[in-house]
């Protein structure tokens, strides 16, 4: 069983998103059973599941904020979403429960200087120092060819963390949101610029460099 947690203690970075599409690629493009936990008593991911159409993969759901998660054998890819604002004991045994990490990173300064503090603390978990969980970042919401842009690949570059791509900002993940889909599941023609950008992450996620050490 796989276990893949989108973490950032900075609200509104776009870990929901990040979490539900990552959740249809494995279910809709891999024919994998996926499982959707959510941490979040804000739940989104939970939301975004109860409008998803029924014609389209299973994947399960769990309010994790509210009951204890026991997580069916049979399922190949766990997905967990984080709520804001994640420190000490309760990072630490959030961490302990997974194999990867992904951050989003928005750029703006307030998120850059809340990132930078919240990686310091990240990177003295045990599990990460032992690299028994592998972590990444991705910059989230971007907009090319603007200065903040450039000034949050230069400090996501300086953080001795694998920074793997930047997802643009675009309407298609609030269209996807609003149906229950992932971009994944939209028409090709509409998304295919997303998808491009995904490809980074995805290939890291399949690869080696991704897992646990053993």
């Amino acid at each position: 069983m796989r276990t893949i947690m989108v973490l950032n203690s900075k609200g509104g970075c776009g870990k929901s998103t990040i979490s539900t599409n990552l959740a249809s690629y494995f279910a809709y493009e891999c024919g994998q059973s996926v499982a959707l936990v959510d941490f979040d008593p804000q739940g989104s991911t939970i939301a975004w599941l109860n409008v998803r159409p029924e014609n389209y993969p299973e994947i399960l759901g769990f309010p994790a904020w509210e009951t204890s998660v026991r997580i069916p054998k049979n399922i190949d890819i766990v997905i967990m979403d984080t709520p804001a604002r994640v420190q000490g004991k309760e990072l630490s045994q959030l961490v302990r429960k997974v194999e990867t990490v992904i951050v989003p990173v928005l750029p703006s300064p307030i998120d850059m200087r809340a990132a930078a503090d919240f990686m310091k603390e990240l990177l003295l978990n045990g599990k990460i120092s032992r690299k028994q969980t592998k972590i990444a970042v991705v910059a989230n919401r971007v907009k090319e060819n603007t200065l903040i842009y450039h000034s949050l690949q230069a400090f996501l570059k300086s953080l001795k963390i694998p920074f793997l791509t930047s997802l643009r900002d675009t309407q298609n993940y609030i269209r996807a949101e609003e149906r229950g889909l992932g971009i994944f599941e939209m028409a090709p023609s509409q998304v295919w610029q997303d998808l491009e950008q995904w490809q980074p992450l995805l290939r890291w996620l399949r690869s080696k460099r991704s897992r646990a050490d053993k």
